[in-house]
């Protein structure tokens, strides 16, 4: 989902908008996400049945990089970051981007989109639970029944592929439940910066510092790679999980945190499982079982209650980057 961002401005007032306030574009626009970010699961996991994952990850960021670079310096006339966060910005790179995206693509190609994406979705609940134990917030005991829902859910999920314990059913799974942690730990790094870091500069430098790691892990896939065996899907599959997923969805998911605050952005966000595993039953005839429904909605319930009680100066990260790296 979370391609997993700051704003001074989310960090230092609250929403402007209430739940209860009319639909408007801000809300049309992370609904957009949310699609985007769901149906980007099953796009990728049908382009690695032509393109190596490695190989099909570093062209994706590759791309991205390139077009994200203008676009933060249209919008905000500068790039460079703030003196003294530059070395810290680079193992956030390396966190947040080379070693989540390695394990996420890799996962990706062993398990299913529907159980990736709901694995995805409990990177709120891992922050929490790493922020109790470095002590940079305190566990309530909503947000401790909401981290034990979640975790519920995880194991109804990798249960309903048959708990088989071979490679090829819960290899995958493993992998991706790791991504997730890196990325637990990149939104609590971001968390650590502090002034004059906007989020789509924190999110353009972070790509840019991840993105050699994954250039040079996917060199191998790309010298050998056959380009002639690529079908115009694959390339459109390529072009959607760039553009859309990386670069249109972090402006517009940054440009909603900015207008309504990141407690009320990050909401829809629970609704990205949803709308992959349906994505991933019609595009790749994924089937969506009973078992994991019920860890579908165990995990979503304890998100949701483990946002409903963090604060949004403590979770403005978090929640604006949960789903940036999808």
């Amino acid at each position: 989902m979370t391609a997993k961002p700051i704003t001074h401005s989310a960090r230092s007032r609250t929403s402007t908008s209430g739940p209860g306030r009319d639909f408007s574009a801000t809300d049309l626009g992370m609904l957009l996400v949310v699609i985007i970010w769901g149906t980007n699961f099953a796009i990728v996991k049908g382009a690695l049945s032509q393109i190596p994952p490695l190989a099909f990850t570093a062209l994706r960021f590759g791309i991205a990089s390139i077009l994200l670079l203008p676009i933060v310096y249209f919008r905000e006339h500068a790039f460079m970051p703030p003196r003294g966060s530059v070395w810290k910005l680079v193992w956030l790179g390396l966190v947040g981007n080379t070693i989540y995206q390695l394990l996420f693509i890799i996962g990706l190609s062993r398990t299913t989109a529907a159980n990736c994406a709901l694995l995805i979705a409990t990177t709120p609940v891992l922050v929490a639970l790493l922020g109790a134990i470095l002590r940079i917030e305190r566990v309530t005991r909503i947000v401790a029944a909401g981290i034990a829902l979640a975790f519920a859910g995880i194991a109804v999920v990798v249960a309903a592929r048959g708990v088989t314990l071979s490679r090829a059913t819960l290899a995958g799974d493993l992998l991706v439940f790791a991504a997730a942690v890196c990325w637990a730990i990149y939104t609590l790094g971001v968390r650590s910066l502090g002034e004059g870091h906007s989020p789509l500069r924190i999110t353009a430098m972070t790509m840019l510092t991840g993105t050699p790691g994954l250039l040079l892990f996917g060199a191998p896939q790309l010298l050998r790679m056959d380009w002639h065996r690529v079908e115009p899907t694959g390339w459109l599959s390529l072009a959607f999980t760039s553009i859309f997923s990386l670069v249109l969805a972090y402006v517009i998911w940054n440009t909603s945190v900015r207008a309504v605050g990141s407690s009320r952005t990050a909401i829809y966000a629970c609704a990205t499982p949803l709308v992959a595993a349906l994505v991933a039953h019609f595009l790749l005839g994924e089937r969506f079982v009973a078992l994991q429904a019920a860890g579908a909605s165990l995990i979503i319930a304890g998100v949701l209650l483990t946002r409903r009680t963090t604060k949004e100066k403590i979770v403005g990260v978090a929640e604006n980057e949960i789903h940036v790296s999808a």
